[in-house]
């Protein structure tokens, strides 16, 4: 038999539980924002020109900074005339780098996802030391900041170790976002019990099909509109889950948000007939009924 990571074994979508999300509703629905930190010239980075940057980037750094200081408090306002829960995919360090904005993020209401400190880090290749130390400083920093530990945690460049949900699992997790095999939540295995993976689309994703593929925002905005529309018929059979991940600086340009807003103002039209929620109260709904997860 092949390798295997063991985290989770085959379930065909067809032969899950039944259920309704709250509400009788089929679809559930939650949108995450991106809001990150980079370290200036070291580190990993999200290049706007691959191959084209000299040690000192400017280029980058600017690029990224526009998400924080004009992208997502643009996201913010649209998502608040959509009524639309917004959950914010963190990375720690903006608490120094932009307090402005995460003062504006706990104004709104929105969930925080623990992710990382920065996005200049990877925890690949971390000691299992390493990586409790940085998940509890982490941990730690959201919870002295928001007044509460964060319930989801989302991987910086979706990069775990071995013992990542193990790790979390300790240290009081209750969901993770890394793992994109399902539209319905799933129990990943762990050396201690279980640790909920809730779906997270590498495909609707503005980083990987805006930069990675180069696909315009037109396409990534009809990409969004048929992904919903198709789970939207799909979900008559099963219970399912949608997601829209974005980033500050990228769905955040003018010209992208523009198109982005229609996709999603298409979602919203439908609200009546969704479960328009967080990843967090996803979890809790399935830690509630833990027989649902496969």
């Amino acid at each position: 038999m092949l390798k295997s990571h063991g985290r989770y074994s085959e379930s065909p979508i067809t032969r899950r539980p039944e259920f309704t999300w709250p509400g009788g509703k089929r679809l559930a629905v939650y949108v995450a924002l991106g809001v990150e930190a980079y370290a200036f010239g070291e580190g990993i980075t999200e290049n706007l020109v691959p191959g084209a940057q000299p040690a000192h980037d400017v280029l980058n750094a600017s690029w990224r900074d526009y998400g924080n200081r004009v992208g997502a408090w643009r996201i913010l306002g649209m998502m608040q005339t959509l009524q639309i829960p917004l959950t914010i995919l963190l990375n720690t360090a903006l608490y120094d780098e932009a307090p402005q904005l995460c003062a504006a993020i706990r104004q709104a209401g929105c969930e925080i996802v623990a992710h990382g400190r920065s996005n200049s880090d990877t925890m690949a290749g971390m000691t299992e030391a390493e990586e409790r130390a940085y998940i509890g400083a982490v941990t730690e920093a959201i919870t002295r900041a928001e007044g509460r530990p964060p319930q989801g945690w989302a991987s910086p460049w979706i990069a775990e170790t071995s013992t990542t949900p193990e790790t979390l699992q300790d240290a009081g997790y209750t969901y993770l976002l890394d793992w994109c095999m399902d539209d319905q939540p799933c129990w990943l295995t762990t050396k201690s019990g279980r640790l909920l993976s809730v779906p997270y689309s590498q495909e609707i994703n503005d980083s990987s099909t805006i930069i990675g593929r180069m696909a315009s925002a037109h396409d990534f905005a009809g990409m969004i509109v048929d992904q919903f529309d198709q789970l939207l018929e799909d979900s008559a059979a099963q219970p399912l889950v949608m997601n829209v991940i974005l980033h500050s600086f990228i769905a955040g340009q003018p010209f992208r948000l523009r198109a982005i807003r229609k996709a999603l103002a298409h979602i919203a039209a439908h609200r009546e007939a969704l479960w328009i929620t967080t990843p967090g109260e996803i979890a809790t709904f399935i830690c509630a009924h833990p027989h649902f997860a496969k």
